[in-house]
């Protein structure tokens, strides 16, 4: 019999022990890496890339809900939906609840419809600025007034309220969601 069919059995099992750690090892980054990516895609239960528009995109996160209403409220889903692009600095419904008693049931009533128009485009900036281009500056919203947007200790805040979740992305711009409903100031 040829030398060629002699096997050496030991070192035979090393090479498949090799090639079988070899195939886990790799299996374990791959799953590591697809278990990184889905934490990243997703952050409060919202995929953060999406080919929704703002709109459908803060209605599948289901913590927008009353934002949603509001944006209806004040004949605004037409433009949300539109091209962009748009940063929505976009309060959680926790956000609403903690204004003064009475405040959002006001807001809502069709005669109140262009004061709620102010206050929600005061949560948009008509760009797409994801948080990596967000800094310390004045910024012009929507509704043509300014709001204070200040970058500290890698917190985020606009005009005070704390901007807790990024990049929430859409196919006409971005939401970044913060934990108060920011006020326009009086003319």
């Amino acid at each position: 019999m040829p030398d060629f069919f002699i096997i050496n059995l030991p070192h035979f099992f090393q090479m498949l022990y090799f090639i079988s750690f070899n195939v886990r090892s790799e299996i374990d980054n791959k799953m590591k890496l697809l278990k990184s990516l889905l934490a990243g895609f997703f952050f409060l239960g919202v995929v953060t890339t999406n080919a929704a528009d703002v709109v459908d995109t803060a209605i599948k996160a289901g913590k927008f809900k009353t934002l949603v209403t509001a944006v209806k409220a004040a004949g605004l889903v037409k433009t949300l939906k539109g091209k962009g692009p748009f940063t929505v600095f976009a309060p959680t419904d926790d956000a609403f609840a903690k204004l003064p008693k009475g405040t959002l049931e006001s807001l809502l009533k069709p005669e109140n419809k262009e004061k709620l128009k102010s206050i929600l485009t005061y949560h948009v900036v008509a760009a797409k600025v994801p948080s990596k281009a967000v800094s310390t500056t004045k910024v012009k919203m929507v509704n043509g007034q300014k709001a204070n947007l200040k970058v500290e200790n890698k917190k985020v805040t606009i005009n005070g309220a704390n901007v807790v979740a990024v990049d929430i992305m859409a196919s006409n711009g971005v939401i970044h969601v913060i934990n108060s409903v920011i006020l326009p100031p009086q003319k």
